[in-house]
């Protein structure tokens, strides 16, 4: 059972706008938090030469151009501190070509291993760097929390400059230069930049000031801004809606040699004809960039976007592609091992507690949020090491689960994150105490809801509305994604004028449908898994559903098709 929250029809908008853009258009984006003219004027009316923020208005970015021009001009060792997920590995490689375009010629990438190190700058990796003669460490979505790390470095005669883009605790880091959204007053006029938006906000700095005649070459590197603000689930607006949707153009015209490997052997179709969309991105490109990270190290993944020779390139891509195979297959069994725990030890509890010392540190995340998502309760998962445990928790709307970990923080060693994600290291001495605590913390949060899964409703339209002049008005709403949802419709007294069941293990409905106006109009619709869902319907039923629109094509014909989310029969 799920509920359909239908989003209140309260727009109040003039009549040049409704002439413009039509009722249901302005309702999708007042849902979206847009209802000035001049917002959504801009919003489907953007440029890339005009709609990105001076980087000089962020507060130190003079400081840190000075400092990098220069290491640049003394031809100094400079490090480029990243982090090993997708917007970090990104961040590396967007930096390391600015500074590389811009003549520095001493350039280390240091990105942590997961395993042994951990997130951000570490002491040790502070060590190595110096004894490598490091004079300036850049860090890239990462850093805002490194105050003993970055007060060794300057102890070694390092200076560090930090952009990041993480929420930044009150007491700060006494870097060279500190530039993040995040921090109060920091002069950026858009706060949720992913970290390569803000390592691009510094690139673009640096070629204004050392180089302006390469500034304009400095669009090559948007594919790699837009795989990093795509994958690390930042909203796809503001200057976000500008990087991405140019960063998918480029996408569709790189010439990055690691890119064009990945795309061949994963068998990803991407080029200059078949321009991606987020989603494409998402969930094809960004997890094999993802994998490297979390099934062995994310060098792999960083020399891959910035290798030149196609056959190194090739080599790295096989790599790239073996790591993401394992990470399904090695996610998918733990998976199925914490569901029958789920089944039988956790079936009348409200928070599900897994660990293994088998399992990598890099897909605990995955699991929990795949555990989470099916039981609908917030779960752990841990990797048992010698001397702690190490884990990912996912929640569910109802609990905050960084709260929640807030009131157990003194069993704790490490704990960080958001309302639903977050990441935890405890010692064992303190497992068994953390784990009564927050299922007793959970419980009493739990005590007396329901907890039925809700689905989100734009609007309610009817078949009537839909035609090829409504979604042209929906594509120009492109890229989707978080903050920028694809929309979501709900039609009333749909007809079934033909159905058929499709797919391997007979999941999948196709339905004819027709709407009950008399109007001729017959709608292709497909409803992935709702074959087992809704096993008895038959033609001539009178539906109500639940459901995004795209196009959909095939041997050069372009025809409407729905894509259903959920249905309910009506009487």
């Amino acid at each position: 059972m799920t509920n359909w929250e239908i989003k209140k029809n309260e727009g109040n908008f003039s009549g040049g706008l409704l002439e413009k853009y039509g009722p249901i258009i302005l309702q999708l984006l007042k849902n979206r938090g847009l209802e000035m003219p001049e917002e959504i004027e801009k919003y489907f009316n953007f440029n890339y030469e005009k709609d990105l923020s001076d980087p000089f208005e962020i507060v130190d970015m003079e400081k840190a151009v000075e400092r990098i021009s220069k290491a640049i001009e003394n031809q100094e060792s400079v490090a480029i501190f990243g982090d090993y997920d997708a917007d970090g590995v990104s961040s590396s490689a967007v930096l390391f070509e600015t500074l590389t375009n811009l003549g520095l010629k001493k350039i280390t990438c240091y990105i942590p291993d997961r395993q042994l190190e951990g997130y951000g700058m570490n002491e040790k990796a502070v060590e190595y760097l110096s004894e490598k003669k490091i004079t300036l460490i850049i860090t890239v979505d990462c850093g805002i929390t490194n105050i003993a790390e970055v007060e060794k470095a300057k102890e070694m005669g390092i200076d560090v400059i930090i952009t990041d883009h993480h929420h930044a605790p009150e007491i700060l880091p006494k870097a060279y230069a500190l530039i993040n959204p995040n921090i109060p007053d920091s002069g950026f006029l858009f706060k949720s930049l992913a970290g390569v938006g803000v390592a691009f906000k510094l690139a673009q700095a640096l070629c204004q000031k050392q180089a302006p005649e390469k500034a304009e070459q400095l669009k090559w590197v948007l594919d790699l801004v837009a795989l990093g603000t795509i994958a690390d689930c930042v909203p796809l607006l503001g200057e976000n809606r500008v990087l991405a949707k140019y960063g998918l153009i480029v996408l569709s015209k790189t010439k990055r040699v690691g890119f064009l490997e990945m795309f061949k052997v994963g068998r990803i179709d991407i080029s200059e004809n078949n321009i991606p969309d987020a989603h494409k991105v998402a969930f094809q490109v960004a997890p094999r960039i993802n994998a490297a990270g979390r099934m062995d190290h994310a060098n792999v993944a960083y020399n891959l976007l910035i290798e030149k020779n196609p056959v190194l390139a090739c080599d790295m891509a096989l790599e790239v592609e073996s790591n993401n195979q394992k990470r399904q297959k090695i996610t998918a069994e733990i998976f199925r091992e914490i569901q029958v725990l789920a089944n039988n030890s956790f079936k009348d509890k409200k928070f599900i507690f897994a660990s293994s010392v088998h399992w990598p540190v890099g897909i605990l995340g995955l699991v929990a949020g795949k555990i989470a998502d099916e039981f609908k309760k917030p779960t752990i998962v841990l990797q048992r090491q010698e001397t702690e445990f190490v884990g990912s928790l996912r929640s569910i709307p109802e609990i905050n689960i960084i709260e929640t970990l807030g009131k157990c923080s003194e069993l704790l060693t490490r704990f960080g994150g958001h309302s639903q994600a977050a990441g935890v290291t405890v010692k064992p001495e303190n497992i068994e105490k953390f784990y009564e605590k927050m299922s007793q913390l959970i419980e009493e949060e739990l005590a007396g809801k329901e907890i039925i899964p809700v689905l989100d409703v734009d609007c309610e339209i009817t078949l009537d509305d839909i035609n090829w002049e409504f979604v042209a008005e929906l594509k120009k709403m492109e890229p989707f994604g978080i903050g920028n949802e694809v929309p979501v419709f709900l039609a009333k007294n749909v007809i079934i004028s033909d159905l058929r069941i499709v797919g391997n293990g007979s999941k999948h409905w196709k339905l004819s449908l027709m709407s009950t106006s008399g109007s001729p109009k017959i709608f292709d619709a497909i409803g992935f898994s709702l074959a087992t869902k809704f096993p008895d319907l038959k033609k001539d039923d009178k539906i109500e559903m639940v459901f995004n629109i795209q196009e959909d094509e095939w041997s050069g014909n372009k025809k409407i098709q729905l894509n259903l989310i959920d249905l309910g029969r009506v009487d």
